[in-house]
């Protein structure tokens, strides 16, 4: 006969809460804006008192890092379950541009609080910020994998991404004016990448 383990209900009921003051904080912020999180608006959406939140999360800070690990991992899982992998490097590479800039203009509140800094004072914790720094060293390897092997071009191909994520985001929400252009960026930084790669370096000169 199987036994059954005994189930924690205290510790069901704490993470069933914890995860409805998240999904109403999100909810608060894509209406209001990420620094217009109240602790009192949100207690009151749940049906606690303010002082009750802190049972759940010991700080605003500490909400806003549950909401980035959330918007990090989503990202991860999306990412896996959606991005197509084709074998042609540049094709591999826009399709990383493409999934990244429709994840980012699906979502304005996450977007910046994954990617930008618009909360004086908060950082992520490093337990959540790993799933990003994970995430980017994936990237690094895509990127190797395509032949692109400098570090800098970690950063300028993130740039690029991002780049066009804010401007699609702060021009043309809701639209793809800036989505059109995915290919042509990428095709322009790999061709530039692969052609600088190519080129001899060149060596000390002798005395």
């Amino acid at each position: 006969m199987l036994v059954q383990p005994d189930r924690d209900r205290r510790a069901e009921r704490h993470a069933a809460t914890r995860a409805e003051i998240l999904d109403a904080a999100w909810e608060q912020v894509r209406a209001s804006g990420l620094a217009a999180l109240s602790l009192r608006d949100l207690a009151r959406s749940v049906g606690m008192q303010p002082p009750s939140l802190y049972s759940y999360f010991d700080s605003k800070n500490a909400i806003y890092d549950a909401m980035y690990a959330q918007g990090a991992q989503q990202f991860v899982d999306e990412q896996s379950e959606s991005m197509p992998t084709p074998e042609d490097p540049l094709k591999a590479l826009q399709a990383g541009v493409h999934f990244f800039v429709e994840f980012c203009a699906a979502d304005l509140a996450r977007y910046q609080l994954l990617f930008q800094r618009v909360i004086p004072g908060f950082e992520p914790t490093p337990e959540s910020f790993k799933i990003s720094a994970d995430s980017l060293a994936e990237l690094g390897g895509l990127l190797a994998r395509c032949g692109v092997s400098d570090p800098k071009m970690l950063d300028l191909f993130t740039a690029l991404g991002t780049g066009l994520a804010d401007q699609q985001l702060s021009n043309d929400p809701g639209g793809d004016r800036w989505i059109r252009l995915i290919d042509d960026a990428v095709e322009m930084f790999y061709e530039h990448m692969t052609n600088k790669a190519k080129q001899p370096r060149k060596g000390r000169r002798k005395k």
